[in-house]
């Protein structure tokens, strides 16, 4: 997340192996009348077995249909490997193999409508096979994706520039690289759509999967997820709860620190809202100005009043203090790495004079705080909206219904983030994009 508008933080609900799955069954929808034409009066419904009793399945269609399937003796049944759309795999299988939570594709005879077959083939793809990898493929993302911020796109290159923590990467991509784009105000996995590289814009929030170079700082990207959200800040004016039985529903209004608008923001059920103890926030407002606690970023943007880094430790080049690199306790013991980045923000400061020098420290140290943030977010309290008070200093990762929009929906609310914004009053912490609750921005 960021104060300002050069970052944002996504929630994101992983369902890859699920995502890959669903894709699969509608490709297979399609190879199955392909490959074995059935009659014109037939009908083929995809879904999750929700309960089986005698020779009947009873299926949850994607579009949250419920559909009865009777399965005569005679029907085909047969079993596909997950991911795989190609019927020549598919093996004999039985109706005894077909258990609740499957994946199932019937095609048959509709009876009184569409939501009643008899069914003249199964396809089956077990749920224990799909269980098997989407674990697989979340844990490929842990352990080989990377979040972060672009900065700039060379689509004559296929390249990226991305800021991840404090590094500056660049993503290389090639006719091989799945592009998929979170739109509509959705950051959930399975709602992002197909992609491409033109899509992509500065500022908008990234994750790739992808090996890396020997100096980890060039990744060649198999997948790229990206999306363009706001990132709001502020001290809440006004509360509108939702009545009744929508209590923890309703709109939150404060005046933006970055763009100095009056924003009005929806929170719906569907808002990831947490606090920021106050011992976290003043830790992490202090690394976000380079340590030098309280009000002392200020000065880092203009160089006029030798804010951040500079100001704390007296070096008139600007070199970020020689305990940068050391871990904080206080966010070791809460199983935060507190010095993601931190060399890369030493080395920039040492390397650069001046006013420069202390600017590249100072967003290096930003960067490196919104690392931590985006680490410990699965762990913050959770809150609703009834906690909340006016004067609250809060953070907020919006969608945007249209440019310019000054009315939007949260996606992520925290709170207790007052000392955040008195280090950054004009914002400037990023916090990356997390795949299956790992931390995404310093990795």
């Amino acid at each position: 997340m960021a104060i300002g508008n050069n970052s944002i933080s996504l929630r994101i609900a992983v369902s890859v192996g699920v995502l890959i799955s669903l894709a699969g069954g509608a490709c297979l929808w399609t190879r199955v009348q392909a490959q074995a034409p059935v009659p014109a009066a037939s009908v083929s419904q995809l879904g999750t077995v929700k309960t089986v009793s005698g020779n009947t399945v009873t299926l949850t269609t994607d579009a949250g249909l419920t559909v009865t399937v009777t399965v005569p003796n005679g029907a085909q049944v047969e079993q596909l490997a997950v991911g795989s759309t190609d019927l020549k795999t598919a093996k004999p299988s039985q109706f005894a193999d077909i258990a609740v939570g499957d994946r199932v594709l019937a095609t048959g005879k509709a009876v009184a409508g569409a939501t009643n077959i008899n069914a003249l083939r199964i396809v089956l793809i077990k749920s224990t096979a799909i269980a098997a990898m989407q674990e697989a493929q979340i844990a490929d993302w842990k352990a080989r994706g990377t979040g972060g911020i672009v900065s700039t796109i060379d689509t004559a290159k296929g390249t990226i520039a991305l800021e991840s923590g404090s590094k500056k990467l660049t993503i290389t991509t090639s006719s091989a690289t799945k592009f998929r784009r979170f739109e509509d105000g959705s950051v959930k996995y399975e709602d992002s759509k197909p992609g491409t590289l033109a899509q992509i814009r500065p500022k908008d929030q990234l994750q790739v999967l992808g090996n890396k170079s020997a100096d980890g700082l060039t990744i060649q990207a198999e997948e790229i997820m990206s999306g363009s959200f706001l990132n709001l800040s502020g001290l809440i004016t006004s509360i509108a709860p939702g009545s009744g039985i929508d209590m923890q529903t309703g709109t939150i209004t404060f005046k933006d620190l970055a763009t100095k608008k009056i924003m009005t923001v929806n929170v719906t059920t569907n808002c990831d809202m947490r606090n920021i103890p106050l011992q976290t926030a003043t830790m992490l407002a202090n690394r976000s100005n380079g340590g030098g606690g309280g009000r002392g970023g200020r000065g880092g943007r203009g160089g006029g009043r030798g804010g951040g880094g500079g100001e704390t430790n007296g070096d008139a080049g600007g070199g970020a203090p020689a305990s940068a690199a050391v871990p904080d306790a206080g966010l070791a013991a809460i199983g935060i790495d507190s010095t993601l980045g931190t060399a890369g923000a030493v080395a920039g400061a040492n390397g650069t004079a001046g006013a420069a020098g202390q600017e590249d420290a100072a967003g290096a140290m930003r960067r490196s705080a919104g690392a931590d943030l985006s680490q410990m977010m699965p762990r913050l309290p959770v809150i609703k909206l009834t906690d909340l008070k006016i004067g609250d200093a809060v953070m907020v990762v919006a969608s945007e219904p249209s440019p310019g929009a000054n009315t939007v929906d949260a996606i992520t609310l925290l709170s207790g983030a007052e000392p955040i914004l008195t280090a950054n009053p004009n914002g400037g912490m990023s916090l990356g994009m997390s795949i299956g609750g790992g931390g995404g921005g310093g990795q």
